[in-house]
Parts: structure tokens; sequence; C-alpha cells
């Protein structure tokens, strides 16, 4: 199960907190896609918890459509930078 809270101060921040699968992805990208173009929003990762490569696909997405991620660990960081360089 995964917890979603939504704060705004300036932009917008999703913090996550659990286990992310894919009816949770589909959840995160229609609350994205209803904030406001040019809305400045951040995901938080510091409590979230992987579930596999379909993931870090949906962070990729998040990150390439300007989507920033905080607090991400490292490990997901690197699973990231391997997935974006084709690797």
């Amino acid at each position: 199960m995964l917890k979603i809270q939504r704060s705004a101060n300036g932009k917008v921040v999703f913090t996550l907190s659990g286990r992310m699968d894919h009816e949770t992805i589909a959840e995160l990208e229609n609350l994205i896609g209803t904030e406001i173009k040019g809305q400045r929003i951040v995901l938080d990762l510091k409590d979230l918890t992987l579930a596999g490569q379909s993931d870090i696909d949906f962070l990729v997405r998040c990150e390439a459509a300007g989507v920033k991620l905080v607090n991400c660990a490292r490990y997901v960081r690197d699973w990231i930078a391997r997935q974006q360089s084709g690797k």
C-alpha cells in the first residue's frame, strides 16, 4: 500500500510512503496530470519501497517530464541512472 500526501508552497510536493505498484503508479500519473501546467512538481521518495522495474520506469518518465525527485535512496538513483543511460 502506498500513502500519498500532497502539500504546496510555491511547488507541489507529493510525499510517498510505502510500496509502489501498478495501481499506485496510475494514481500518481493522474494526480500529477491534474496539476496546473508549469507548476513545479516534486516527488519526495524518503519512505518509498520500490516493487520493481516498472517503478523505476515511472520515475524515469517523471524526471523526463520535469518532475524533481528528492530524498531518493542511492540504489534507486543508481538504478535510474542505469535506465537513463540504456545499460
